[in-house]
């Protein structure tokens, strides 16, 4: 093989890679400020003599399906349960890509958000229960206990270019798993349970794309139907059907060599090209604008729109459970979070990623504490008196709002990373 080709090559590659490293942390950095503004409009729009027009908007029934579990929908579950599978199907993509060969490659550092996420569940619960008495009050102890991706993510993007890529990963993943503990909760505790035809039909799906890539198919639109079955299977179970985008995620291939007839790279610079053509790569770069563009400011529109109209949390049981929340969520959560990463990190059952400092955990724990769509939702579960359900709301709204506020101050004055040259990982050939 021609020497004087191979690192001509191995240039060209390593500045498409920077390239399209470049765009994407351009797009986050826009889509934060995208989704703070689409936030600030649903609010005023709420609260605004105009509010009846903002429910009727979002509540209005809209049917894509004859299934009589999907038909007549209003357009809020098209966005929260549809357009906003699309965006953790994205999530799920880049978690894949970091467990196949990133931050989340090492089992001690992939552990770590794992840990976390689960303190940070247990924590706020306990802080809540001890601070509310009244029993229809202790039935919101899972409120303050999820962390909003999206929104976690969109003010993460506005912290600055100082942070890690592997913070944003830890992120992802606490988010999952806390999101994953939120929806045992809803099936468990706040409904009857999840439906074993549902998991069948879930099941089903996950097979015949199990299939499709034992059989070596590419071709994206194949995939359609079988994610729409694990997509349905999962709403029918009663599990939140968002989480068929993460399960589809982390299924799908981060390298070009996957199926029967696929022939093993011969080199570690072919090796790198089939990892950016990969399946995961190839959805991810296309999903991503449109996740960030378009997907993100509608779910912040349809969702930040908290009516704080006949509100009262002055004294009583609305007090002590707003109080639940926002100590919850505020306090509980940075605790839970930081806590368990520094006793797990200090017996070596995991470690920081590179780069990765522990004022970036004390960021990792403000973040965590933006609550919002999924605590929102758990709310609208847990409480039937309108006093109770509006009090929550009202909690989870200025709890998020402070935790997004201590986020971005902490993510100020944590360090960044070192001025370093970036170094390709690519050999000659």
């Amino acid at each position: 093989m021609n020497r004087g080709i191979a690192p001509q090559a191995t240039r060209h590659l390593t500045r498409h890679i920077l390239r399209r490293l470049e765009r994407f942390l351009s797009v986050e950095a826009v889509s934060g400020i995208i989704l703070l503004g689409a936030t600030a409009v649903a609010l005023l729009w709420a609260n605004s003599p105009w509010a009846h027009s903002y429910q009727a908007l979002w509540y209005a029934p809209l049917a894509l399906g004859r299934a009589s579990s999907v038909a007549a929908q209003p357009l809020h579950f098209w966005v929260n349960d549809g357009l906003m599978t699309i965006f953790f199907l994205v999530v799920g993509l880049e978690i894949r890509r970091e467990l196949h060969d990133g931050a989340l490659s090492d089992p001690r550092i992939a552990t770590l958000p794992i840990v976390s996420a689960i303190a940070g569940v247990i924590v706020p619960a306990v802080i809540y229960i001890v601070i509310n008495s009244d029993s229809a009050a202790r039935r919101g102890w899972a409120v303050p206990t999820a962390t909003d991706i999206a929104f976690a993510v969109g003010v993460l993007s506005l912290v600055g270019k100082g942070v890690p890529p592997a913070l944003r990963m830890l992120l992802l993943t606490l988010a999952i798993i806390d999101d994953i503990a939120a929806i045992l909760a809803i099936a468990f505790y706040y409904s009857n349970g999840i439906g074993a035809t549902g998991i069948l039909i879930a099941a089903c799906g996950l097979l015949a794309v199990l299939g499709l890539q034992r059989l070596g198919v590419r071709a994206a639109l194949a995939y359609v139907m079988p994610a729409l079955l694990v997509w349905l299977g999962m709403l029918r179970a009663g599990v939140h059907p968002t989480l068929a985008g993460v399960v589809l995620g982390l299924m799908t291939p981060a390298t070009a060599s996957f199926g029967r007839r696929t022939p093993p790279p011969t080199s570690e610079l072919s090796r790198v090209e089939r990892e950016i053509h990969s399946p995961a790569a190839r959805v991810q770069t296309m999903l991503h604008p449109w996740v960030a563009y378009g997907i993100l400011p509608v779910f912040a529109l349809a969702n930040a729109g908290v009516s704080l109209k006949g509100l009262v949390v002055s004294a009583g049981v609305p007090l002590t459970l707003a109080s639940g929340i926002v100590m919850g969520l505020v306090l509980g959560k940075p605790v839970g979070i930081i806590l368990a990463a520094r006793i797990a990190v200090s017996l070596g059952w995991c470690a920081l990623p590179e780069g990765v400092g522990w004022r970036h955990i004390g960021l990792l724990g403000c973040l965590g504490g933006i609550g919002f769509t999924m605590s929102i939702f758990i709310a609208d579960l847990a409480f039937r008196d309108p006093l109770l359900l509006q009090a929550s709301k009202f909690g989870v709204l200025l709890a998020s709002t402070v935790a997004a506020i201590a986020g971005l101050v902490v993510g100020r004055l944590a360090p960044g990373q070192p001025p370093h040259p970036i170094e390709p990982r690519f050999t000659d050939v």
